[in-house]
């Protein structure tokens, strides 16, 4: 029998460590980016095509590579830092030359031009599919030039799976962002299909996050510094009132690495929780310096997740951190004692007498008389909600089979009508039917009510738009803008109109008619932050996320208080929706308590 074991050939063990490390050119753009800066960068070109599949190219002004260390860097486990076991907890850089090289090698076309300040002369080499096609001796500038082409050109099933260009595209500056903000000293400049889109030159760390995250995020920022034997924690946190619902800009950074970090930003949350709701996220910008040999940074294939040796020690330090600083800001709010619109309060005069209050009784009054509003509604015929109801939940549409008809049935409160009613604790909708009490959640049939609406109208493009008298501004990110250019269509045939004004700033023109007294920009945003949050090539689920992100910031909320008339609006129009009983992301509007359960409480 013949042996079955054998050592992979190097361009297929190249491609599998490719898996781990190159899922799609945002990998590219990150780890080229940062083996130019622990060349000591400080000028870096970002080169980009066709969000990446056709080119990313870095240029920077780095320390350059010899002829010999170029071929190298290629090689599979390459490294210019590492020479002993112990080296690998101490390192304080973000990578090395050729930590990645060798996987970029094997899914792409790659070029490499290098020339070190000591060196007359550079390299030019030329690698395709890990195979090296030339190298040659060239003149070029000092630093480093590499383009990478093609990517995944050898893997079709990978490149198959690559999102829109302008999902990849998002990729691509989220991870530009998350290094600019560890490297405010270093000049960035990206260039997307030879339109310049982004220029950051040196900077002070506050000034860079404004440079990122736009002119209005810097009276926000309340800094924090606190040094400790265990580490030191600096950077910035958001004033509360700048706290915001949906997706905020939160980032950890350890020795100048991005990472994720769950339950330090619990310690983050627990400083503010007496300050903003429990729906609001604040901003944050907050940077640990450690010792390399108290983190593992190897839990996670892109280094994003990182275990610290004393997370709880650090845990306390950070929550009382940021505690401290929003105090010392004077973020917790004083009592204000406003008496502008305080009722006035008549000074006692005992020289003036007073009268006993009198109440007004009706003698004639007999409360099981009905009214003449009352004799009327039960001359009319009555509508079975409950058969109503048990026609969407055991069929899933309107008993009569056509949405169409029902959505006319219910078009006017003078049509077939429920009992009286009754709104519960501003929250819920109560009304009877035959085997006991309906609860409709008010803001949640809402939801499905707008949801539906929004839906046709994106679907059919029959949103109208209203112009608003002063256009108002929004300053987005990079991704964020990427994003925006994701629904921009869909949020057009809404009602919405908006104008690029450059540098990721835009003015919204127009708006739904629909909408009145919106605050138009945290609008927006939210329908940002849900594409980002729950990213899509599917154009189906972009309509239906968009539409849900809309309903949910326009759905009337919970403790608004309900007109018989609104009421009895809300529930026509929701039992004529397509599915009344869930809201588009799954929570139960309708429930039933039966008269079987109502008895068996009484007991």
């Amino acid at each position: 029998m013949t042996d079955i074991i054998h050592l992979l050939p190097d361009s297929i063990a190249n491609q599998i460590a490719a898996g781990e490390v190159i899922q799609r050119p945002a990998s590219v753009v990150k780890e080229l980016v940062e083996n130019s800066l622990d060349a000591n960068a400080k000028h870096i070109h970002i080169i980009i095509k066709d969000a990446g599949r056709t080119l990313v190219q870095v240029i920077d002004d780095g320390k350059g590579m010899s002829m010999t260390d170029a071929r190298m860097a290629f090689e599979r486990h390459a490294t210019s830092k590492i020479k002993t076991s112990e080296d690998l907890f101490a390192l304080y850089t973000r990578g090395f030359r050729g930590e990645a090289l060798a996987s970029v090698a094997a899914i792409a076309h790659v070029e490499l031009k290098t020339r070190r300040a000591e060196d007359e002369m550079g390299t030019w080499l030329k690698i395709a599919g890990s195979k090296v096609e030339s190298q040659e001796t060239i003149f070029c500038a000092v630093g480093t030039t590499i383009s990478v082409k093609n990517i995944f050109f050898n893997v079709p099933a990978r490149r198959k799976f690559l999102k829109s260009n302008e999902t990849e595209r998002r990729n691509i500056f989220t991870e530009i962002e998350r290094i600019a903000l560890v490297n405010p000293d270093i000049e960035f400049t990206v260039i997307e299909n030879d339109v310049q889109t982004m220029h950051l030159p040196p900077a002070n760390l506050r000034q860079r996050i404004v440079q990122m995250q736009g002119k209005g995020i810097n009276q926000q920022l309340i800094e924090i510094n606190e040094e400790t034997t265990l580490a030191k924690i600096h950077g910035y946190v958001s004033t509360p009132q700048f706290a915001r619902k949906g997706r905020a800009n939160q980032f950890f950074f350890v020795n100048n690495r991005y990472i994720r970090h769950p339950f330090f930003h619990k310690a983050v949350m627990t400083a503010y929780e007496p300050l903003i709701s429990a729906t609001e996220n604040p901003n944050y910008f907050i940077y640990f310096e450690v010792e390399p040999d108290t983190i593992d940074v190897n839990i996670h294939p892109t280094k994003t997740e990182v275990k610290f040796e004393n997370e709880r020690a650090l845990w306390q330090i950070l929550m009382v951190t940021v505690k401290e600083s929003l105090g010392k800001f004077n973020a917790i709010p004083s009592i204000d004692f406003d008496t502008a619109d305080a009722p006035d309060i008549p000074i006692f005069d005992p020289s003036k007498s007073t009268s006993m209050p009198k109440v007004n009784i009706n003698p004639d009054y007999n409360p099981f008389q009905p009214s003449y509003g009352e004799s009327t509604r039960i001359s009319k015929p009555r509508l079975d909600w409950e058969q109503m109801y048990r026609g969407f939940e055991n069929e899933g549409k309107p008993m009569s089979g056509s949405p169409d008809a029902d959505a006319t049935l219910f078009q006017s409160n003078e049509s077939l009508v429920s009992p009286k009613h009754y709104q519960y604790k501003e929250k819920y909708i109560l009304t009877s039917v035959k085997s006991g009490l309906m609860i409709i959640d008010q803001h949640r049939s809402h939801v499905r009510i707008l949801f539906e609406k929004y839906l046709s109208q994106i679907t059919n493009r029959k949103g109208i738009s209203q112009r608003v008298l002063f256009p108002e501004r929004i300053e987005l990110t990079s991704s964020e803008a990427s994003s925006l250019s994701e629904i921009q269509e869909d949020m057009e045939a809404l009602g919405f109109e908006m104008s690029d004004l450059g540098n990721n700033s835009f003015a919204i023109q127009g708006i739904p008619s629909e909408l009145q007294n919106v605050d138009a920009v945290a609008l927006v945003r939210s329908m940002i932050d849900k594409n980002m949050e729950t990213g899509s090539n599917i154009q189906e689920q972009m309509h239906e996320k968009l539409a849900l992100s809309m309903a949910d910031f326009t759905a009337i909320p919970a403790g608004k208080s309900l007109t018989e008339e609104e009421m009895l609006r809300m529930v026509d129009q929701l039992f004529a929706c397509q599915s009344p009983n869930h809201t588009p992301d799954g929570k139960s509007i309708i429930t039933v308590i039966s008269d079987d359960e109502m008895e068996n409480k009484l007991k």
